[in-house]
């Protein structure tokens, strides 16, 4: 995983691999973490235009060498907040485009 990517693969806890598409990436300085946020490609087929789609959170490590990367869990409710409000700023930007 790195900036600027826009596909990843994700293995889930059963051990399948899924295709997603990145919807955006940034740093928190207040946290100290880069995170991603995405959504699986396939997973929403018979979503009309209207309809909205499930976007998945995750921190990330860049990896040193560009290729991987390691994905971690969202781990308090702070970090959740922070998320919510840069994916609505990210939202209204997309709006006004």
């Amino acid at each position: 995983m790195e900036h600027g990517q826009e596909t990843m693969t994700i293995v889930d806890e059963h051990g399948e691999e899924h295709v997603c598409e990145v919807i955006f990436t940034f740093d928190s300085e207040d946290f100290g973490k880069s995170y991603v946020l995405y959504h699986i490609l396939g997973e929403n087929e018979d979503i009309d235009d209207d309809e909205e789609i499930e976007i998945h959170a995750s921190a990330f490590i860049p990896s040193e060498n560009d290729e991987d990367g390691e994905l971690m869990p969202i781990e308090t409710d702070e970090e959740w907040d922070m998320i919510e409000e840069m994916l609505n700023t990210f939202l209204a930007e997309e709006d006004e485009e």
